[in-house]
């Protein structure tokens, strides 16, 4: 089938976020009188759970023993939010090596543009106004975002959800992820998957991805997209 469409995870695929989201946390954490640290090593084990509040959650309930009440963790992500925001307009942030080289194909090229992603929107719209210059939905035809679904990655839902604002088969689309979450939940949905691991998930295993490149600027170079809709050579 032909390809008709690109669709983008979000946090350590168009930009290597997730850092920033770790202080983030750290700093909604200390605003709040709390004196709980993420370092890197334990944020890494915690992006296994996918969701701001998710996280939050598996943290107060597996790692301390004492589960958060909803509303309190609502409060916390809010400021966590907030703090993301303010944090990424005083740091700046990058889009990936190719990722710009690759929406601008694909718009040359006649693709619909998607973004599927567990973040919530306020996070898309910051990133997007710092690394386009505009809003996220000038940039992308499509946006599916992790609090409009029951289940985050790696269930398929985000993934469905953006095939349908689409109007198209899974089988018209390939998925850009950084994480194995991300990957099961797009292969979940039926579409075919290029993997490009980032600073947090350097270590998993990506498997399942349809193909995996060391960036994105090789699917972005690639003679025809299409042709990583193939599965990848054993």
């Amino acid at each position: 089938m032909t390809l008709r469409a690109l669709i983008f995870d979000v946090d350590g695929t168009l930009a290597e976020t997730e850092e920033l989201h770790r202080a983030a946390f750290n700093a909604a954490f200390e605003e709040a009188g709390l004196d709980w640290r993420w370092d890197p090593p334990l944020y890494a084990r915690l992006l296994k759970t996918t969701g701001g509040k998710e996280r939050i959650a598996a943290w107060t309930r597996d790692h301390l023993g004492r589960p958060m009440p909803e509303g309190e963790i609502a409060a916390l992500h809010a400021a966590k939010t907030r703090a993301y925001d303010r944090l990424a307009r005083r740091e700046g942030l990058a889009l990936r090596p190719g990722v710009a080289a690759l929406i601008a194909r694909g718009r040359a090229e006649g693709l619909r543009l998607a973004v599927a992603t567990t973040t919530s929107r306020p996070n898309l719209d910051a990133l997007a106004e710092l690394v386009f210059g505009r809003s996220a939905g000038a940039v992308f035809d499509v946006i599916a975002a992790g609090d409009e679904v029951a289940r985050k990655k790696p269930a398929p839902d985000v993934y469905r959800l953006a095939l349908r604002r689409l109007g198209l088969p899974a089988e018209a689309c390939l998925a850009l992820e950084d994480s194995r979450n991300g990957i099961l939940s797009a292969r979940a949905a039926g579409i075919a998957t290029v993997a490009c691991a980032g600073r947090y998930t350097a270590d998993e295993d990506h498997g399942e991805a349809t193909r995996r490149v060391a960036s994105f600027e090789a699917l972005a170079r690639a003679p025809d997209l299409a042709g990583f809709l193939a599965p990848e050579a054993a």
